[in-house]
């Protein structure tokens, strides 16, 4: 059954218009960290498996090519945020851990959150990829609320 062009009627009027772009602007702000957060959890986990994280590595399981990660991990470099060293890895600075100590509690909290609504281990791992970016501190609060509340 086809569904006919008529837009779906908004269930409230529109918030005040600066009300309206803080929710535009932290989405923006999300989308321009996530990239960097990625990296540095995923370092951070390489580091952990196997006490190195090589560019090939970081490539490979992020699905890009090599050169993207060069181009990203000199963006790291001059954020203070890992370190390279010539013929070995890459390695995280203070700053770098605390980054991806963040984010990976915010992915676990997220992944958990939605596996005790009933989602399969291997999709919670992958929608928590995304959302753990955009999701605030409030909202992890409520997550952890709502499975502390369901045990």
């Amino acid at each position: 059954m086809a569904l006919k062009n008529r837009p779906v009627p908004r269930e409230k009027p529109l918030p005040d218009a600066d009300v309206h772009s803080e929710g535009f602007r932290q989405t923006r702000e999300a989308r321009r960290s996530a990239l960097v957060e990625d990296y540095v959890e995923l370092i951070a986990d390489l580091i952990e498996d196997g006490n190195e994280a090589r560019q090939v590595d970081i490539a490979a399981r992020l699905g890009v090519a090599q050169p993207t990660v060069a181009k990203m991990l000199t963006r790291l470099c001059a954020d203070g945020l890992v370190s390279r060293k010539p013929y070995r890895g890459v390695f995280l600075t203070d700053a770098g851990r605390k980054v991806a100590e963040e984010s990976r509690i915010r992915h676990q909290t997220v992944e958990a959150f939605l596996r005790s609504l009933g989602v399969s281990a291997e999709t919670a791992r992958i929608d928590a990829e995304g959302i753990e970016h955009h999701v605030s501190a409030e909202t992890l609060e409520a997550f952890r609320k709502a499975m502390t509340a369901t045990r």
